[in-house]
């Protein structure tokens, strides 16, 4: 699949090209293309107005919200950028490597593909729609709202009267730009409540916030079976937790060197697997790098399964876990990312409508052009760094 996944993604748009024009969705309001197939509704508006009679309240707490959390968000994406360079020459192990999302090219696995295909529209729908609600709330009419399709890239949108909104009040059109991303942080919080509880979720924490909201290991995860190994024929399973090995305790990888395993023994091995106990008896093999030493015959992960610090688990199947991963992580940086001072961006719209009419057309111009400028280059080099320390990245 990795080596033929653009074709597949090809092969996919085709199939979803062919239907539209076979089932004359032009006709429904939906501009094909062979390229895209973009949606517009001109009644967006009428149910962006029933959301808003409902919850009148609450979005204008919202919007008052977005203003303040639009600043944080620029300021912790510009942070982030900054302190991540910085540690590419000062602190190389600690350098985080960036990628740019497209399935095909850096999204290459078939499962990781098809959870940033369903979960893309969830955070696009919560992000536009925010903007819409608010700028009802605000006053400001919706022409048209939709979304657009290009290949296997998603785009969400709500088009507001550019008169309308140009004549706006200032606060106004801050609170419409920031609901946005700010939907999207909101809403990763609620997803990442969600993950918390689940032990996997501890794996891709910082240490900081891993040893404040987690204990001690439960024991370290199975990333893989050899086929054929004791291990499969005891029934072990990707997913299991490894908590014992011949009464030994295993919480964190390097206690596998206190296990001595002898080729030809049988090892106990106790494992959690959906919050279940089992214990497999494991024939154990010679080692293919040395044949006097043993193995059970899976490959373990690098760090351990930690213990939430409340005594309450959700025990996700590893497919629901995954999604919710996926809805997670879009969200959070799509929202702290769309607030970057860039053109195509939030962050853009809502430095410009800050300090418009506080100076010349072209000192504004020349302002925006130079954070455009220094966006792009943090932007580009902690993208161009994470290629020249670990080449072409793709997941």
């Amino acid at each position: 699949m990795q080596q033929n996944s653009i074709f597949y993604v090809l092969i996919a748009w085709f199939i979803i090209f062919g239907i539209a024009k076979l089932t004359k969705l032009d006709k429904r309001g939906f501009e094909i293309k062979p390229y895209s197939l973009t949606y517009k509704n001109k009644d967006v508006q009428m149910l962006l107005s029933r959301i808003l009679g409902r919850t009148e309240r609450a979005t204008r707490i919202f919007s008052n919200t977005s203003v303040v959390l639009g600043f944080i968000m620029m300021g912790a994406g510009f942070w982030y950028l900054i302190s991540n360079l910085s540690n590419f020459f000062v602190k190389p192990a600690s350098f985080a490597e960036m990628t740019i999302l497209i399935p095909g090219v850096t999204i290459q696995s078939s499962a990781n593909i098809l959870y940033f295909l369903l979960a893309v529209p969830i955070v696009l729908v919560m992000h536009e729609g925010a903007h819409g609600i608010v700028a009802t709330l605000e006053k400001i009419k919706i022409k048209t709202g939709g979304f657009a399709v290009f290949i296997a890239l998603f785009a969400g949108f709500v088009e507001p009267d550019e008169e309308e909104f140009a004549k706006a009040k200032k606060i106004s059109r801050l609170r419409v730009i920031g609901a946005g991303a700010t939907s999207n942080v909101i809403f990763s919080f609620v997803i990442a409540g969600l993950l918390l509880f689940n032990p996997s979720f501890a794996l891709i924490m910082p240490d900081g916030i891993r040893n404040i909201l987690y204990t001690e290991p439960l024991g370290v995860p199975v990333i893989s079976v050899e086929p054929g190994s004791g291990a499969e024929k005891a029934g072990m399973q990707k997913d299991d937790i490894i908590t014992q090995i011949n009464g030994v305790h295993i919480g964190l990888p390097q206690d596998f060197a206190k296990v001595d395993l002898k080729p030809g023994d049988t090892a106990t091995v106790t494992v959690t697997r959906n919050g279940q106990t089992l214990q497999l008896p494991v024939l154990v093999t010679p080692s293919k790098t040395d044949p006097t030493k043993g193995m059970l015959g899976i490959m373990r992960a690098a760090l351990p399964s930690y213990q939430p610090v409340v005594p309450y688990y959700i025990h996700w199947s590893p497919e629901v876990f995954m999604f919710l991963l996926w809805l997670w992580m879009l969200s959070f940086f799509i929202g702290i990312f769309n607030m970057l001072p860039l053109p195509i961006l939030d962050g853009g719209k809502f430095i410009h409508s800050i300090i418009e009419k506080k100076m010349s057309d072209r000192a504004l111009k020349g302002t925006m052009l130079s954070l455009y400028v220094v966006t792009f280059l943090l932007f580009g080099l902690n993208i161009g760094l994470s290629a020249f320390k670990s080449g072409f990245i793709t997941i």
